[in-house]
């Protein structure tokens, strides 16, 4: 799968034009330059949402989640992501959506959030841990 959802919204619509594009996207100018900056710079960056693929998309081999990579489960219903990551040279990172990964080697910490169809509780552990992974690196 492409990774295409026209549902998508925030990053996939207003960061890159991941939602129309899928691996063939485009990442806003001003946000690439700034990503760029932190890693480059070795400063630790956190993506949540859909908001990975565009690591994936800057950073060759970068490690990142969007949850689930199997596609049909009403629970992550926006899976084909995981499939745009890897069409884009990044290597996605199965979590569950209370968890986070932490690409150590290039300080990037990701979790799913709204990928995953489920209680604000669970999506607010995931994000909490995210930050908590990203200050361990600052």
């Amino acid at each position: 799968s492409s990774g295409i959802n026209a549902e998508y919204g925030g990053a996939a619509k207003n960061l890159s034009n991941f939602a129309v594009e899928g691996p063939n996207m485009e990442v806003d100018q001003g946000v690439s330059k700034v990503l760029k900056e932190f890693h480059s710079a070795g400063k630790p960056i956190g993506l949540c949402c859909i908001a990975p693929v565009i690591a994936a998309k800057l950073f060759d081999g970068v490690e990142v989640t969007v949850g689930s990579d199997q596609e049909g489960d009403a629970r992550w219903p926006y899976a084909g992501a995981a499939g745009a990551v890897k069409a884009m040279g990044g290597c996605h990172v199965v979590t569950d959506v209370n968890q986070a990964h932490v690409d150590a080697k290039n300080k990037v910490v990701t979790t799913s959030a709204f990928m995953c169809e489920t209680a604000f509780h669970e999506i607010y552990d995931g994000v909490g841990v995210m930050v908590e992974e990203v200050l361990k690196l600052a």
